[in-house]
């Protein structure tokens, strides 16, 4: 993999670009989200499951790689709303990548993170009464997480050159491990295709299992378009974020594809109900797989794997997240001390999105909100791939969105609408987060409006 480079005044090239949306597609998700499909699902369903899961993502990537062609400017879908259909959605969606979209995923990965360690080291597993307020608990998995979130914000807040360096570091770190443990799998285990089966017998396709598996895939594929966050830190962002993005989720598709046949051809349903106890036991389907396969003493290894792939993604989304906000401050719509020189890193984004990060871990049940507002963040994407088609519709001139490009929306926007339905008729309290967050931020927007209005320009149109 080439290296990110400080080249044509500290510009990013495609495979640092690649390994970036890499970063933060590859978590937890892809170890877990099998284990609870095989309770229903045979493996012909659920591999056929992450096949479709891919063929979306890489729908959504194909339309955002026309969005970054016609708007090659950081920011993510602040930036695109803002420019594609009306800047109070892309405010929203700036402030749900603040508090949402980068600030609770770092903040759970960094628990994670020191959860996970506490299985090779036992002794992070204490809890501290601090002595401030009425019996605060904290764990030392805690203060692991938040020393993790300093050290990477202090990385990459020092300098793009220091910063490259430290995630090129980390993604050849998890790389190597996945390679690792693909080999282990493929060498060591079942290559036949397996002949265990889920579900009554004779019920016929599992369709609803299948619809709802969807969810945990979609998941597992989020941050296929963390290259459009930073696409003006790219060597010719209208060409190499497309790319980068297209191309990150072909490599990463493929390797969920081998994974999980290395999961459904080695663990049984009853194997695989370890990821239920994935809180209390901190393990997941590479830890079956590895201990089957190695024995007992290997899932250290794959504990101090699983801590590589938390960090990594953690670091990714250091990197990444701050351009929105630098973006919204350009905007006039944060604080002018978020905006961060050209060629430089955005200091005090970087900062305030690590103390969001701080502040999340201390103070919140992460899972719960993270289940909760990760509907908020799928309305945007979707949002944003649907602003093609005012794009071609419009009668201006300038460039216009390709023909596979508008398929591709579609195909995402569609499907999206259709996940959105069944789980609002699931969990209809999920339609009150994305009503509540888009309440908050049109308040917000409509605060912030006249200052920011005074500040900038009006923003170009798309293409032009």
């Amino acid at each position: 993999m080439r290296p990110m480079n400080a080249r044509s005044a500290g510009k990013l090239t495609l495979w640092p670009g690649v390994g970036l949306v890499a970063a933060n597609m590859i978590g937890a998700g892809v170890f877990l989200s099998t284990g609870f499909m095989a309770q229903s699902m045979s493996p012909g369903p659920i591999l056929l499951a992450w096949v479709v899961g891919a063929l979306l993502a890489l729908a959504g990537a194909r339309a955002y790689a026309d969005v970054a062609r016609l708007v090659p400017r950081s920011g993510g879908e602040y930036r695109y709303l803002s420019d594609l259909l009306h800047p109070s959605l892309g405010f929203i969606a700036g402030w749900a990548s603040l508090l949402v979209g980068f600030s609770a995923p770092v903040a759970a990965d960094a628990l994670a993170a020191g959860e996970f360690a506490r299985t090779v080291f036992p002794r992070l597993g204490a809890t501290w009464i601090v002595p401030v307020g009425p019996g605060v608990a904290v764990t030392a998995a805690q203060v692991l997480g938040a020393a993790l979130i300093v050290l990477l914000t202090t990385f990459h807040a020092v300098g793009l050159r220091t910063s490259a360096r430290v995630q090129n570091g980390l993604i050849v770190v998890k790389a190597l491990l996945l390679a690792g443990f693909v080999v282990v799998g493929l060498v060591y285990g079942q290559r036949s295709w397996p002949t265990w089966t889920a579900g009554a017998p004779g019920a016929g396709f599992p369709a609803a299992a299948f619809a709802s598996s969807l969810f945990f895939i979609a998941f597992a594929f989020s941050g296929w378009n963390a290259a459009v966050y930073a696409a003006e830190e790219f060597e010719k962002p209208e060409r190499t974020v497309p790319r980068a993005m297209i191309v990150g989720c072909l490599l990463v598709a493929g390797l969920y594809l081998v994974v999980n046949f290395i999961f459904v051809a080695n663990l049984t349903p009853a194997d695989a109900t370890v990821v239920f106890r994935y809180d209390t036991d901190r393990v997941t389907l590479g830890h079956a797989v590895i201990t089957r396969l190695l024995g007992p003493g290997s899932g250290a290894v794959m504990s101090l794997f699983t801590v590589a792939v938390f960090i990594s993604a953690m670091s990714a989304m250091t990197f990444v997240g701050p351009r929105v906000y630098a973006a919204m401050a350009k905007d006039g719509y944060l604080p002018a001390a978020l905006r961060g020189e050209d060629g430089k890193p955005p200091v005090g984004a970087i900062v305030l999105q690590g103390a969001l990060a701080v502040a999340i871990l201390f103070t919140h049940p992460l899972r719960d909100i993270l289940e909760n507002l990760g509907a908020i963040l799928t309305f945007f994407a979707a949002l944003t791939a649907a602003g093609l088609f005012k794009v071609a519709l419009a009668r201006r001139g300038g460039a216009r969105p390709r023909p596979s490009a508008l398929v591709a929306a579609g195909v995402y926007v569609v499907a999206t609408i259709a996940m959105f339905v069944y789980s609002f008729r699931l969990s209809p309290g999920s339609l009150r987060w994305v009503a509540g967050a888009a309440v908050v931020g049109l308040l917000g927007w409509l605060v912030s409006r006249p200052r920011a209005r005074h500040e900038v320009p009006p923003a170009a149109a798309p293409g032009a």
